[in-house]
């Protein structure tokens, strides 16, 4: 395979804004396929991104049938993910889906169970692995530096960053909030970073608190409250099977200054870490306290910035690459299908006030 040929299904703003550009930047890749629902949008990245004689759809299964092309990449609204992604599958494909994995556990499970199937590669787009310092604080945790971690926070809040464009606001279309759009990015790198998916039990609060604010001081624009039916904030509990706790924490708006997203902190018995102003890793040696922040940007030389590779580009760069080396890719849908188990642990636990075990 010299060139992995790739078909795009969505061609909103996560297509423009993350996948499309990076694939775009490799000379191992052609994007041969462009599919929408508006022709319009399709037409539009053919021209900014396509090869040539690339083709454009609004109906993905015509995309599908197209043998020449060796990976789809799923940009589309959460309800449509599992769907997409298991007929990409079945129709002999590689697949790159989206974050989240699905809108509900049930159907992540079934998009494990397709890719077994069919012997295809699947991955989610969780590109906040990716970034220097997710990178370098993953390397600490594997040579056991921090020792064993016991204790850890999912950090994706936001004071006043509601998403009010496309369907974010829309809970059949998403299946939530902020929880499953932004809380499943640091619950992903948390659970990544601890090695720990043994999930025992779960425990969740869900708010509808700020919402019906009229003229909200968003930073996307006033959201409109009779379209705004998906939580605001939400917040989740997780019990490990070793023991070790979690505290996921997502909010699109809270009254707080305590702002952070796609971030973690991580308590072990050896040494502790966290993302607050920087990657800043502490402990103590030697009967002191001590607190250390690796030099991730620094080049050394003038006007040079050093590798500017963005987390999307890495993300997009090591996906290929386990296409043509045939290797399994950087995020495996097991692991982002417990992360979907826990989301969807969360609303189900804040639904009913009890724990959700798993």
């Amino acid at each position: 395979m010299d060139k992995v040929k790739i078909g795009i299904i969505g061609c909103g703003g996560i297509a423009n804004g993350k996948q499309m550009p990076s694939l775009a930047k490799l000379d191992t890749v052609q994007l041969v396929a462009f599919c929408d629902l508006v022709e319009a949008r399709a037409t539009e990245a053919v021209e900014n991104y396509g090869v040539n004689d690339a083709q454009v759809y609004t109906n993905y299964k015509d995309l599908l049938k197209d043998a020449s092309i060796d990976v789809v990449h799923v940009c589309t609204p959460n309800k449509s993910h599992a769907r997409i992604s298991i007929d990409a599958l079945e129709a002999d494909k590689h697949v790159m889906c989206e974050k989240p994995m699905a809108k509900t556990a049930a159907e992540a499970r079934s998009m494990v169970e397709a890719a077994k199937r069919t012997g295809k590669k699947l991955s989610i787009g969780y590109n906040n692995r990716f970034r220097n310092d997710s990178q370098y604080l993953k390397q600490v945790c594997k040579n056991g530096e921090l020792g064993e971690i016991y204790f850890a926070k999912s950090h994706a809040i936001r004071r006043r960053a509601v998403p009010t464009w496309g369907v974010f606001l829309n809970e059949e279309e998403q299946g939530g909030g902020p929880l499953i759009d932004i809380g499943t990015h640091a619950l992903d790198l948390t659970l990544w970073l601890m090695d720990n998916y043994e999930v025992k039990s779960v425990m969740g609060n869900v708010y509808h608190k700020l919402s019906d604010k009229e003229n909200a001081a968003n930073a996307f624009g006033p959201w409109d409250p009779k379209e705004f039916n998906v939580e605001d904030s939400a917040f989740g509990f997780l019990t490990m099977k070793n023991g070790a706790t979690v505290i996921l924490e997502s909010s699109w708006a809270l009254n707080t200054l305590d702002i952070d997203e796609a971030k973690s902190t991580l308590c072990g018995t050896e040494a502790g870490a966290d993302m607050k102003d920087g990657l800043r890793i502490n402990g103590e040696k030697y009967g002191k306290l001590y607190t250390t922040k690796p030099e991730l940007d620094a080049s050394g030389v003038a006007f040079y910035s050093g590798d500017d590779e963005s987390d999307s580009d890495r993300e997009a760069r090591l996906w290929i690459e386990s296409i043509l080396n045939d290797t399994e890719p950087e995020v495996t849908p097991e692991q982002a299908a417990v992360v979907s188990e826990v989301l969807e642990a969360i609303y189900e636990s804040a639904r009913t006030g009890q724990a959700v075990y798993l």
